[in-house]
């Protein structure tokens, strides 16, 4: 019996392995930095036998909340991720799961891998609808891709998609996904009106070292880069500082930052109610946005979410609240969770990648329907 994570994304650390009934984990801290949660391992030689994992340091992570009613992901392709049995003891995660193939990983949620991400942006400039721009060089020296979509011009509504500042968060990937395949789709009146109208700039993973070494919520330097958009660093955080002074460049008339989060089993958007210039213009379109979501994807919902800062009190080092801020355009941090979705439930899958790549592309419908009021 054998476990590795010495692989793109993987992150455990190997407490006792001796026996399939006691195999003991831990999860490795993102470099640089005291944050973890994000776990991704293969497990072989376990083919029949009951095998029972423990987390051992999972009340220790970044969000043990995110462990009740959680479920492990597990793969024997790579392909197709189903949930496992999972329990929370209130100090450590059990998986109790008996393998049907020689070979299977575990991971937190279904990954999105750095050679995924190469294909996604490399199958979208093959049409006439997308080119690639790299905006810079991550720390480690990777590149900051960027796709644009539609034709440039300064008359046209600019709208801004951008995921994975935190690495761990690969459903936002996934969401991307969903949104560049739909925008690549001639034959979908939605996208064709949009791209003809609007012009799209996408990126699919702003923290590529972080996703590559495993990490939850850093860059390879331990920089969380949804803190810093306020005065990023480009030694110590070249990937916000590059986007930063394209959105400069370009303007910003809508902006989505996508991610997931750990505690939460619902779809939601934040508010900007509480940066320095929030008007009643800019509460008049957070509300008919949300609404319009509603009506249009039924995984996504209002009733539950973050506590909606004070007046004034908003972190302006928050993408979507210096964004808000500085462009006085609509501007919104986007969930999706780790375990299911409360509302619609799949015994299944949870929320998965799947669910991803469609609730992504359900935006688009948004954004067509509120076009003409956002520019």
């Amino acid at each position: 019996m054998k476990i590795t994570s010495n692989f793109d994304g993987g992150n455990i650390e190997i407490i006792e392995a001796s026996t399939p009934e006691n195999i003991r984990l831990a999860i490795q801290k993102d470099t640089r930095s005291n944050f973890f949660q994000w776990f991704y391992f293969r497990l072989e030689g376990a083919q029949g036998f009951p095998c029972r994992i423990s987390i051992v340091n999972a009340s220790e992570s970044s969000y043990p909340e995110g462990w009740i009613g959680y479920r492990v992901v597990a793969s024997y392709n790579l392909q197709d991720w189903f949930r496992v049995p999972t329990s929370y003891d209130g100090k450590e995660l059990h998986i109790n799961h008996m393998p049907e193939y020689n070979s299977v990983y575990y991971a937190y949620f279904a990954p999105f891998s750095y050679q995924q991400h190469l294909e996604l942006i490399h199958r979208a400039q093959m049409s006439r609808q997308m080119v690639i721009e790299n905006l810079g060089q991550t720390v480690e020296g990777r590149n900051i891709d960027m796709l644009i979509a539609g034709e440039v011009s300064d008359s046209k509504p600019r709208i801004w998609l951008l995921a994975r500042q935190h690495p761990g968060e690969p459903m936002a990937e996934w969401f991307m996904q969903g949104v560049i395949e739909r925008l690549n789709n001639q034959a979908d009146p939605v996208s064709r009106y949009l791209l003809d109208k609007a012009v799209f700039y996408l990126i699919p993973n702003m923290n590529i070292d972080g996703s590559i070494h495993g990490n939850l919520r850093t860059n390879a330097l331990g920089h969380n880069l949804n803190r810093v958009w306020d005065n990023p660093d480009p030694e110590t955080t070249p990937e916000v500082y590059y986007v930063r002074q394209r959105m400069l460049e370009t303007g910003v008339d809508l902006c989505l930052d996508i991610h997931g989060d750990e505690g939460l089993p619902y779809c939601f958007a934040t508010s900007n109610a509480g940066i320095p210039s929030f008007s009643k213009r800019l509460a008049v379109l957070e509300k008919e946005f949300t609404d319009t979501w509603k009506r249009v994807s039924p995984d996504f919902q209002t009733e539950h979410g973050y506590e909606v800062d004070k007046p004034g009190t908003a972190n302006l080092g928050i993408c979507s609240k210096w964004v808000g801020e500085n462009f006085d355009c609509l501007s919104l941090t986007i969930e999706m969770p780790f375990k299911d979705n409360n509302n619609l439930p799949d015994s299944i899958h949870g929320w998965s990648s799947e669910r991803s790549k469609c609730f992504g592309a359900s935006v688009l419908e948004v954004i067509c329907q509120m076009l003409n009021k956002i520019s």
